[in-house]
């Protein structure tokens, strides 16, 4: 449990709370109220971001025995819940934070984080996670990857 509570600490909450705030306050940014749709589509992706997130950090925590962190990976290859869908869900439950930060807030400096958090991340999972889940998990990681996609999901109808 204390490790994922560190890695919680140190990693989300860096990513939503921590760095949004050191670019408010280093763009000396004027809250300029935002409109109201601007509002509410900030709530609802604040609201859709935080369950996505949420939950599949529980997801990392009690199937796959581990944490979101490099340093405390799962041990078991979680394929259930949104990860059925897309492999990196969490990943987008955090760009959408991010997003509804940048609307409710009426800062495009958070918008432009959100975009440079999302590009590290592509080079990171092509780089080093996908080939350690490779070596973790073999074939079964494989399989997972060639049914599910990275980032967008597969729309059947």
């Amino acid at each position: 449990m204390k490790e994922w509570i560190k890695a919680i600490v140190i990693l989300p909450f860096n990513v939503i709370i921590v760095i949004p705030s050191f670019i408010l306050y280093f763009s000396k940014h004027n809250f300029l109220l935002p409109n109201l749709l601007q509002l509410l589509l900030g709530i609802i992706l604040l609201v859709i971001g935080l369950f996505i997130a949420i939950w599949t950090m529980l997801l990392f925590y009690k199937i796959g025995k581990g944490t979101p962190a490099p340093w405390s990976p799962p041990k078991n290859l979680v394929t259930i819940g949104p990860y059925k869908f897309v492999r990196n869900p969490m990943i987008l439950g955090v760009l959408a934070i991010l997003t509804a930060e940048s609307l409710i807030l009426n800062t495009i400096n958070i918008f432009y984080w959100a975009v440079l958090f999302f590009l590290i991340n592509c080079v990171y999972f092509k780089v080093f996670e996908e080939k350690q889940l490779e070596r973790n998990f073999a074939g079964e990681y494989l399989e997972y990857k060639k049914r599910v996609p990275m980032w967008f999901p597969k729309i059947r109808f």
